[in-house]
């Protein structure tokens, strides 16, 4: 039994890895992806948030399905998605066909981790052996991260940014091979059917709403831009509307009445919308703020990621009595404090400056990750684990996407100065610390809201 929980934990983490490591890989080659294409300004901001719109529409879904037609089934496909995505992007003639291979990319790669996630609930049902399970998906998650923007920066110095999606493509078929071999096929053991009408609501929602945010960067009063606004509202209130009134929809509005699962939700799109959001601006603003090359602003990086993995491993050692909401809540202080120090830069500063407070953001950044994983399975019934990850991950991309937006209008200005672009990145900082603390006080509340719903008495 231990083997087969080993090999599901090996699968599970491979997938995770493979799509974090998917997701951050281009963050550092930008600039020479855009070039290479002929990528114009808003193209360029298409190509760095094609595939969180690819993730975003999908992780709920790819979720449901696999709790109700096979969980393997459907990561083995998420590998098979996720090459056929690479590989277009890779022979992409230019930005519009390498967008369309992101989008692809992040549908196969929301497979990955809504499903990837969603075994290891059959697999450890104890909370002891979750725990220690979800706190290694959590460093595999960091460790993605960590590798992408580095294995981006060296592909490209020495072979092109392509070959960077030719070694993504034959990556996610072995992920494929690897599911198909190690995983067993499981379900949540209930007819259903899939929900064809929420799908279409919840994908042309959130597409709307990712669609405006990206657009937006450029300005918010075109009527192009209102009518994606008003459309992702009309949308994603006819999918809420949609789900209260069906039987077996996606998205079981029940569950929000847990605070558990409240709580997973708000720290995972805090998570995305502060410390995820300014890391992935982060190699722009040292290769454009302060002069560094791509390679250098990744090892950069690699201080918070690297630290986030080694962080999460360590949480697997706190006391499975510790709350989850306790967790995360002290993850995300630790999260503030550590980004205090990156917002008092200035063209002059050299990467010394942003090490101490890259770590310990780091340090914060894996505890939350580790207890997300957590979260995302124990509060909901095992049968939903599939749909607990689809919400979570789709909270913690959404906040991924509005936080790059807000970063991205803070810190670029039309002057387009080193100097203006650090003093933008500043105050995007703060915002970010803002939004951390404000996370962690939420969820402190809701952990205590908790805590009273489980000590009150049983009516008889």
């Amino acid at each position: 039994m231990a083997g087969r929980s080993g090999a599901v934990l090996v699968a599970s983490g491979g997938g995770t890895l493979l799509a974090l490591f998917v997701f951050t890989a281009p963050l550092s080659i930008v600039p020479a992806v855009a070039g290479g294409l002929g990528a114009g300004t808003v193209a360029t901001a298409w190509i760095l948030s094609s595939m969180s719109l690819g993730l975003a529409v999908a992780l709920l879904p790819t979720g449901a399905i696999g709790d109700d037609f096979g969980r393997r089934r459907v990561f083995v496909a998420g590998g098979v998605v996720t090459a056929v995505g690479s590989l277009l992007s890779a022979v992409a003639p230019g930005p519009t066909t390498f967008i369309a291979g992101r989008i692809v990319e992040g549908l196969g790669s929301a497979a990955l981790i809504a499903c990837g996630l969603a075994v290891l609930g059959p697999a450890f049902p104890d909370p002891a052996g979750r725990a220690r399970a979800t706190g290694m998906w959590g460093a595999f998650l960091g460790a993605g991260i960590a590798i992408g923007p580095v294995a981006g920066a060296v592909l490209d110095a020495v072979a092109g940014w392509r070959a960077l999606y030719v070694v993504i493509t034959v990556l996610s078929l072995g992920v494929a091979v690897l599911g198909r071999v190690l995983l067993e096929e499981s379900v949540s053991g209930r007819a259903r059917k899939i929900d064809a009408t929420g799908s279409l609501l919840l994908g042309g929602g959130l597409a709307a709403l990712l669609a405006a945010l990206t657009e937006g960067r450029q300005g918010w009063t075109s009527p192009f831009e209102l009518t994606l606004i008003a459309a992702a509202v009309v949308l994603l209130t006819a999918f809420f509307v949609h789900q209260s009134r069906i039987e077996g929809g996606m998205l079981d509005p029940a569950l929000f009445r847990r605070p558990a699962l409240l709580s997973a939700t708000t720290g995972a799109f805090v998570a995305g919308a502060g410390v995820t959001a300014l890391m992935a601006f982060l190699c722009t603003m040292l290769e454009k703020g302060l002069a560094r090359s791509p390679l250098t602003a990744a090892l950069v990086v690699l201080a918070w990621s690297a630290t986030s993995v080694l962080s999460a491993l360590l949480t697997r050692h706190l006391p499975a009595s510790v709350p989850g909401g306790a967790r995360l809540s002290a993850g995300l202080v630790v999260v503030a404090a550590g980004l205090a120090p990156l917002a008092f830069l200035t063209p002059d500063s050299g990467p010394g400056a942003l090490l101490g407070g890259l770590i310990l953001a780091g340090l914060g950044t894996g505890v939350v990750n580790a207890s997300l994983g957590r979260e995302a399975v124990a509060s909901v019934p095992t049968h939903r684990a599939g749909m607990g990850s689809g919400i979570n991950n789709t909270s913690r991309y959404v906040g991924s996407a509005l936080g790059v937006t807000v970063v991205t209008v803070l810190a670029v200005h039309p002057a387009g100065s080193a100097a203006s672009l650090v003093a933008g990145w500043n105050v995007a900082v703060w915002v970010g610390i803002a939004v951390s603390l404000a996370g962690a006080a939420a969820i402190a509340a809701l952990t205590v809201l908790g805590g009273r719903r489980t000590a009150a008495p049983v009516a008889a």
